[in-house]
C-alpha cells in the first residue's frame, strides 16, 4: 500500500479508456503465472471490489510482464509458482483506500479487521504508512506477488497474509518462523535477478527498475480492452 515518492501526474485513460502504449495483459505475456486479483473481488481489507477493478485480470508494462515471465520460468522448473495479487492498480483505487481507511469501523467490519489489521485501528492505517494517497502501482511496474507450490497449488508459507498491515509484513521481520523467512528470501531473490526491487514494508510488493513511466500515476480501468489496440 505504501506510496512510492515523485511528481504527481494523474493522468486520465485514454479514448475508450485505453492504457498508454507499451502496457500489456500479463496472460499475454506468460499464462503460467497463476493470477488472484484480490481488488476485483471482495477478499480484501475493503471487503467489496474496489473502484475500477472492472475484470480480475493483471495489466503491466511491458518490460514488468517481460521480467515476471523471467522469473517464472527459473520458478517452474524448481516446483514453484509466481501467484500475483495486485499488478496496475488505478488512482481511482487509491483514492477509495483512503477514504475506507477515514471511515470509522462498525460490527461488520470485525472479520476482516481480524484478518487485515488486527493489532492497528483503521484511523492509524494513513498515520502509520499502510495506506496512501499515491501508489507505484499506478504507474504499471509494481506487482504485489508471492509463490505457490506448482503441484499443491497452495501458496508458500510467508509469516503472514497478503495486505496483512502489521510489521510482521516487514520483509526482514524478526517475529515469522525460519521456514517463512527462507520463503520471503528465495522470493525477493528470484524477483532482484530480473531487475526488481522490494519494499522492505511488505514482503509481497516489489518494483521493476527502471520504470516504464516514473512520473505517471495512471487512472484507466483494469480490463483487458484498456490494453487492446
Amino acid at each position: 500500500m505504501t506510496a512510492v515518492a515523485g511528481v504527481l501526474a494523474v493522468l486520465a485513460a485514454g479514448p475508450s479508456g485505453a492504457a498508454p502504449p507499451g502496457f500489456v495483459a500479463l496472460r499475454e505475456v506468460d499464462p503460467t503465472v497463476r493470477q488472484d486479483m484480490r481488488y476485483a473481488g471482495a477478499r480484501n481489507f475493503t471487503g467489496a471490489v474496489v473502484d475500477g477493478y472492472e475484470e480480475p485480470v493483471c495489466l503491466l508494462a511491458r518490460p514488468a510482464a517481460e521480467a515476471l515471465r523471467r522469473a517464472q520460468r527459473g520458478l517452474l522448473r524448481r516446483g514453484y509458482s509466481l501467484r500475483v495479487y495486485d499488478c496496475y492498480r488505478p488512482q481511482r483505487a487509491v483514492d477509495q483506500f483512503v477514504r475506507w481507511a477515514r471511515e470509522a469501523d462498525g460490527p461488520a467490519d470485525r472479520e476482516r479487521k481480524a484478518e487485515f489489521y488486527p493489532r492497528v485501528e483503521r484511523d492509524r492505517l494513513i498515520p502509520e504508512g499502510y495506506i496512501a494517497e499515491k501508489s507505484g502501482h499506478s504507474r504499471g511496474s509494481t506487482v504485489d506477488v508471492t509463490l505457490q507450490g506448482l503441484a499443491s497449488g497452495r501458496e508458500l508459507d510467508m509469516g503472514t497474509a497478503f495486505d496483512f498491515f502489521d510489521p510482521l509484513s516487514h520483509t526482514d521481520a524478526p517475529g515469522v518462523t525460519d521456514a517463512a523467512r527462507a520463503n520471503r528470501r528465495l522470493l525477493e531473490r528470484v524477483l532482484a535477478e530480473e531487475g526488481f526491487v522490494n519494499l522492505p514494508e511488505e514482503w509481497w510488493h516489489f518494483t521493476y527498475r527502471p520504470e516504464a513511466y516514473p512520473d505517471a500515476y495512471f487512472d484507466f480501468p483494469v480490463a483487458v480492452a484498456s490494453v487492446r489496440p
